[in-house]
């Protein structure tokens, strides 16, 4: 490892990059010096989990810090070693937190950019590219359990990574959708209430966790991005709504990336620019740069380098003016990575026509949503919910072999009649379409054959205070020999399991729930993530992670 280091620093001493830099902020060997050790391991801790108050309490016994400009909701913490460190009983425990989606891990900077949207509850957000999720997980906690975040990803592999990230995090709020960002449609047909552009980038204020950056960046990396990075802004700002917010961002330090990119969305006009630095009280930033030069392949100013005048600093002084309320966050000055971010609102006059109904025509044919899209529970279903469950809780979907639970804007959205082509066709509510929806919602209970087969360990504390029917209540003893896998025959419990068999949940009085099955013998019903945690908060013994 120490000479992979050693070829790291070499690398980055002569990188393009650090010559760049010098020509983009004042002292680049301060930016240099902030810009090669590994990242320390950030955590951020899930408020919508019952279980978060035990989780801080965890990371400050092992002496994490957390983050005082993170105002929350939830928490933001500094562990005390680097990304991957942890060693022992730690990594087991902290890999099982974030599995079972009590915590995130994120790079503290990556957090900046939600708090700058700042999603209220009962918005209809987008996050136009979201894999892997972090940053849909932080707007979901924003969000509460009402609104939704429709979170799209145009990769279908990463696509896989976004779901698997919601389905951890456990929110309610989440409608995943596979599209590409530049032709995303406008549903809801109004608009989005704020919109988050986190575009592709060439991640040159990542040193810090990939180091192969500095031997890969060159100039042209960043205007061969800047086009791409442009449409998915311009559309960002389309399909929000009159008077709404956008937060363009990049883990990029290029200003052809960076303010580039948004000059131009300004020149076209319809948004302007919000003082990013006020909306991110006790963060360190710099004010956007106003100019800049055109480099080299070798990362030196050039006149000969033939580039479109959209990727040169502006010459118009008010523009200039409206960069400088653009944030920068230099590696050092975060002791952390480097990041970019506009904030910008639309103006509140309609200036999408794709905003005015006037202009539909024809009405198209009332085509269903492909059978594998969500569709909300039929009446058969809310009966069958009813006796199993003694109630059914709101905004209750079904896909395959699930039942998901999510939100009363999610109906909305889906009721709701919508138009495309820019207007010429009518869209009947009652589906998804033209949205390829992949995910929704919260996973809250199993299917088999038809019928309930068991409730989804994620859903059951919050499924608690909307049923009866599913939960059993256990005295703490006998939940602590389940967990430790000894065998416990349903006669033990006395007359708690009389009668019973199948799928219930375990309920102790500090309202721990454990899923089982009920049979010869009871059995845990999640997985080892779950119990590893479940053993650590009743001061079991914990089984450690194989290497």
């Amino acid at each position: 490892m120490a000479n992979r280091e050693e070829d790291w620093r070499s690398s980055a001493e002569s990188s393009v990059l650090l010559e760049a830099v010098s020509h983009w902020r004042e002292a680049p060997e301060e930016w240099f010096r902030g810009s090669y050790n590994r990242l320390p391991e950030t955590v951020r801790v899930n408020p919508l989990n019952s279980q978060m108050e035990w989780v801080e309490s965890w990371l400050n016994e092992i002496s994490s810090k957390p983050l005082k400009w993170f105002p929350g909701p939830g928490s933001a913490w500094e562990l005390p070693f680097d990304r991957g460190g942890a060693e022992g009983e730690v990594r087991a425990v902290l890999n099982a937190l974030h599995d079972t989606g009590r915590l995130t891990r994120q790079e503290a900077v990556s957090m900046l950019p939600v708090l700058a949207l700042d999603p209220k509850p009962g918005e209809v957000i987008l996050d136009m590219c979201a894999s892997p999720g972090s940053k849909t997980t932080q707007i979901c906690e924003h969000l509460g359990n009402s609104g939704v975040v429709i979170a799209n990803e145009v990769i279908s592999g990463r696509v896989n990574t976004l779901v698997s990230n919601v389905q951890r995090h456990a929110s309610r709020t989440t409608l995943v959708v596979h599209h590409d960002g530049r032709h995303l449609p406008k549903v809801p047909e109004i608009g989005f209430d704020r919109v988050l552009v986190d575009v592709p980038c060439t991640g040159s204020g990542t040193t810090r966790k990939n180091p192969d950056v500095w031997a890969k960046w060159l100039p042209s990396s960043g205007r061969s991005l800047h086009v791409l990075q442009s449409d998915l802004l311009a559309r960002a700002i389309r399909v929000t709504k009159p008077g709404g917010r956008i937060v363009y961002a990049t883990c990029s330090l290029d200003p052809v990336e960076n303010e580039a990119v948004v000059a131009g969305a300004i020149a076209r006009g319809g948004v302007s620019v919000v003082s990013g630095h006020e909306l991110l009280g006790g963060v360190p930033t710099s004010p956007g740069l106003t100019e800049w030069p055109a480099l080299d392949e070798e990362g030196r100013p050039s006149d000969d380098i033939a580039i479109p005048d959209r990727m040169r600093g502006p010459s118009d002084r008010s523009l200039s003016a409206a960069l400088g309320d653009c944030v920068r966050v230099w590696n050092d000055s975060m002791g952390g990575g480097g990041f970019f971010l506009s904030v910008l609102e639309k103006s509140p006059e309609p200036q999408d026509p794709e905003s005015h109904p006037a202009r539909v025509g024809d009405v198209s044919k009332n085509k269903p949503d492909p059978e594998e899209f969500p569709k909300p529970i039929s009446k058969e279903w809310t009966e069958k919910l009813e006796a199993v469950w003694g109630g059914v809780p709101s905004s209750m979907w079904v896909r395959g072999k699930s039942l998901l639970w999510s939100t009363e804007e999610a109906i909305s959205i889906w009721e709701s009649e919508r138009s495309r082509r820019g207007g010429r066709v009518r869209v009947p509510g009652g589906r998804w379409y033209p949205l390829k929806v992949i995910h929704l919602g919260l996973i809250a209970a199993r299917i088999r054959k038809g019928e309930l087969e068991r409730v989804v360990s994620r859903a059951a504390p919050l499924l608690f205070d909307e049923i009866d029917g599913a939960f059993i209540d256990v005295k703490g003893p006998l939940l602590d020999r389940i967990l430790l896998n000894e065998e416990v025959r349903p006669e033990e419990s006395g007359s708690a399991f009389a009668g019973i068999r199948g799928s219930r949940v375990l309920v102790d009085s500090g309202g721990t729930c454990l899923p089982v099955w009920i049979g010869g013998r009871v059995t845990p019903m999640v997985n080892e993530a779950e119990m590893r945690v479940l053993r650590a908060m009743r001061d079991l013994p914990i089984v450690l992670e194989d290497g």
